[in-house]
């Protein structure tokens, strides 16, 4: 949403780029420290006990197998889908649940996220010039 709000605000198109670009790449860590230390406290009480594991299960029902198939180049592509359910916030769970190395799942992430910040950037542009 970032990059198409400030592209059609009249913002420099390259600077909506970088800005939505690197605020993606930090969710990646924010996550990581939310699942990996306050997670833990959270767990103890039922409803988002409950919402966790529904999550951690739809996670892992829905490109599981293929996260798990295909590793660094799953993330990646689930990354850089820009559809509701997909991204960071998801690509960085899904690495959580399959326990991948935070380096490895950091790269993957990043990756991604440029391919889906190029990919939303070119058909807002695209957009903006009528084709």
């Amino acid at each position: 949403m970032g990059i198409p709000y400030g592209m059609y605000q009249g913002m420099n198109e390259y600077l909506v780029f970088i800005v939505c670009f690197g605020a993606n790449v930090l969710v990646f860590p924010l996550m990581m420290f939310f699942l990996e230390y306050i997670n833990r406290h959270l767990i103890k009480w039922r409803f988002y006990k409950k919402s966790a594991v529904f999550v951690g299960q739809r996670a892992k029902k829905g490109s599981g197998k293929k996260i798990q198939r295909f590793g660094f180049l799953g993330i990646v592509l689930f990354v850089m889908i820009p559809l509701p359910g997909t991204g960071v916030y998801a690509g960085s769970i899904a690495a959580y649940l399959f326990k991948m190395k935070k380096r490895e799942a950091f790269a993957a992430n990043t990756i991604g996220i440029f391919f889906s910040s190029v990919i939303i950037w070119a058909a807002t542009l695209m957009s903006m010039e009528g084709v």
